[in-house]
């Protein structure tokens, strides 16, 4: 497979010129809600972010299924392609384009013999070793970060920094997104540094 250099193709025939990959991560409690969430979606909908993660891990299954559907809904045949986080069940019923799996969860492989050909699957690292597993797995694209500060994910300890994002980008061969801290300003130095795309909540979530 070829890097992301100017056109590119993912395992799943999706192609992308080189402008940068936008991956919206949701969280209804800091949109102020399930109803204000929505209004994000169609938010970024109308944007033209590329991705979409459902990421309430706090929601029983019968109400992420039903959140699921809605944001589908909303992001319709031509918008956004929607992965649910690590819930590959209710993804498949819901039908979304994927799944984004934490590190450390089920191989992309093992999901692989039960999804439907060109379903997406990311997964996210925090570092080189989980990057090349996740690609020898068979995942789509990779989320790396957190590239610079940001509170929520402090857990993770400190910023990266570009340098390991672009050690990250130039040793898979699968697109590689930049979470953590992105902002429009620091966007294009991700992009350089050998990223494929962005990701955040607050970056798309916000007005």
């Amino acid at each position: 497979m070829p890097r992301l250099r100017g056109r590119a193709v993912l395992r799943t025939g999706l192609t992308r010129h080189r402008e940068m990959l936008r991956y919206y991560i949701t969280d209804r409690h800091a949109a102020g809600g399930t109803e204000a969430l929505l209004a994000c979606v169609a938010r970024a909908r109308d944007m033209g972010v590329d991705w979409i993660q459902i990421r309430e891990k706090d929601l029983p299954a019968r109400e992420l299924c039903a959140l699921t559907r809605r944001i589908v809904e909303l992001a319709g045949p031509r918008g956004p392609r929607v992965l649910v986080n690590d819930r590959a069940d209710i993804s498949l019923a819901c039908g979304t384009h994927g799944v984004h799996l934490r590190a450390g969860s089920v191989a992309p492989a093992a999901l692989r013999q039960v999804v439907p050909a060109g379903f997406l699957i990311g997964v996210s690292t925090h570092a080189l070793d989980e990057a090349r597993a996740a690609e020898g797995e068979g995942a789509d694209f990779v989320v790396f970060g957190p590239v610079f500060s940001t509170p929520s994910k402090a857990a993770y300890g400190a910023p990266q920094g570009l340098q390991r994002l672009a050690q990250i980008a130039h040793c898979v061969k699968v697109p590689v997104l930049a979470l953590g801290g992105i902002t429009p300003e620091n966007a294009e130095e991700c992009i350089a540094a050998g990223a494929s795309g962005i990701a955040g909540i607050r970056l798309f979530q916000g007005a």
